[in-house]
């Protein structure tokens, strides 16, 4: 397993780089069938003296044969952060592990609409309106309510069409409440969504020409 470690506004030293491999023996467990290829961590530290309880940021990548799984955590220093990213990690590889054992012990797999049928309705995902009296302005192309910030992120991935299981191992995998997928049966844009435990959501997008 190659292990790439990189720092950002600083230089990591072989010490470290050591210690990131030892840390990294906890998850051999979980790779049983040697899949992770590379590991790849990146240390950021922060140089704003008022961010001192995030002096330091760990970001860590699983590559393998398959989905990657990611992780990042902040601290006070690079040792501790390093600790937390490795524990997000190993929780992680954990429930993903837990949630394919227990879909493979179900002899008869669900359809989607038998998956979705407990989800919650889209209707309950819409927010109140808040009124006429809330201040409103235009941020760009958006309509902003209120006088709190907006931060507008517009990210693009590639992706090919799978099936609702592999987009919840997924999900866990990069330890996201929710994971954008195209449905393979349907071919629809569909959201699967984190409600409590193991207990999922799935909103589907319906194309009208």
């Amino acid at each position: 397993m190659e292990i790439v470690v990189n720092g950002r506004n600083s230089e990591i030293s072989e010490r470290f780089r050591e210690h990131v491999a030892e840390k990294l023996l906890r998850l051999e467990k979980y790779d049983a069938r040697q899949k992770i290829n590379r590991v790849e961590v990146e240390v950021t530290h922060e140089k704003n003296p008022r961010q001192h309880n995030k002096a330091a940021k760990v970001e860590m990548t699983l590559r393998s044969r398959g989905p990657a799984v990611r992780a990042e955590a902040s601290s006070t220093d690079q040792h501790s952060a390093l600790d937390a990213a490795i524990d997000k990690l190993e929780s992680r590889l954990r429930r993903a592990g837990d949630r394919k054992r227990i879909h493979h012990g179900d002899k008869s797999p669900r359809s989607v609409a038998q998956a979705t049928a407990a989800a919650l309705p889209v209707e309950d995902l819409v927010l109140d309106d808040a009124g006429d009296d809330v201040p409103r302005r235009m941020a760009g192309p958006i309509e902003v309510q209120g006088d709190c910030p907006l931060v507008v992120r517009e990210k693009t991935h590639q992706g090919t069409p799978m099936t609702l299981d592999q987009a919840m191992y997924e999900m866990e995998l990069v330890g996201h409440d929710f994971y954008l997928f195209m449905e393979k049966d349907s071919m629809r844009p569909s959201v699967v969504y984190l409600r409590k435990g193991y207990d999922y959501g799935v909103i589907h997008l319906d194309v009208v020409e």
